[in-house]
């Protein structure tokens, strides 16, 4: 992954407030926007209340360096914006991470508490990294898997819907005596794929594979994992480096970054050196 560190000026800020942090953790939110706002010339403070009106704000940033407080979510979100909009090089993001999934905003050297992120922004450095974009116009900023067939679709409704399992959760306390009736479960069926690396196969749909991962590794470059399904010893994992990444075969769903994304029969992400900026602490 390309990580080349220039200062990042304070100078005027967009603050982009997602509604979900402002939902979790409201103090938080008004704590970063504090720092923000002591810290930086101008501040302008945008509250969209959905995908819409997000993107919307971004959009008319006009000269001022965006600032996402959010989860991961958002940030995914705010390079999907800028990169659709072909805006994302010229552009250098900052994140004060506040909600439920910043695993990605830890993976990315973001601090996790309010005060340090929103000092981050304010005094920190721009880091450009690589970006997987694939053939919908879609980006990963980390990584990417494609589970077993069934597996996927789980993680998609369990992904998708947390409310549903708080109710799932409030009906087994409320009724705890009903009887319980065995279920049958579908046995996990293993994907059969093709995998090609910068146009060579690195395994094909004769092959059932158990997963599939992807990457960013040395600078331009994708590193691909296989795990082949195992009968007996376990099977080594398939290795490959390159550029670009297709996966084809029956429908697959896949998890980039922190969401759930398919089913789609085929796929193909090519990796962009350095293609977006974002804003961490910097290195002494």
């Amino acid at each position: 992954m390309a990580e080349v560190a220039t200062s990042a000026t304070s100078d005027q800020l967009l603050v982009v407030i997602d509604p979900v942090a402002r939902r979790t953790d409201g103090e938080s939110v008004r704590i970063a926007k504090d720092v923000l706002s002591g810290g930086a010339v101008s501040t302008k403070v945008c509250l969209p209340d959905g995908p819409e009106e997000f993107a919307r704000a971004l959009a008319r940033r006009g000269s001022r360096r965006p600032v996402v407080i959010g989860d991961d979510r958002a940030l995914i979100r705010a390079v999907s914006v800028l990169h659709r909009r072909r805006e994302l090089a010229g552009c250098v993001l900052s994140l004060v991470p506040v909600g439920g999934s910043l695993s990605l905003a830890r993976s990315l050297g973001v601090p996790t508490g309010a005060v340090d992120a929103a000092r981050a922004v304010l005094e920190g450095a721009e880091r450009r990294r690589d970006l997987l974009v694939d053939d919908s116009d879609g980006v990963v900023l980390g990584s990417l898997r494609i589970p077993p067939a069934g597996a996927s679709a789980r993680e998609a409704a369990g992904t998708g819907h947390p409310w549903l399992r708080t109710c799932h959760s409030l009906v087994r306390t409320l009724v705890p005596t009903l009887p319980t009736r065995a279920v049958a479960v579908p046995e996990t069926r293993h994907a059969r794929l093709r995998v090609e690396v910068d146009g060579e196969t690195l395994v094909d749909l004769h092959q059932p594979v158990e997963a599939v991962s992807i990457s960013p590794t040395a600078p331009g470059r994708a590193r691909v994992e296989v795990r082949p399904l195992s009968v007996g010893a376990e099977a080594s994992p398939l290795l490959a480096e390159g550029r670009t990444v297709t996966v084809s075969g029956a429908h697959f769903r896949y998890r980039a970054d922190a969401v759930v994304s398919g089913p789609v029969r085929t796929r193909t992400w090519e990796v962009r050196e350095g293609a977006w900026g974002l804003t961490v602490p910097a290195v002494p």
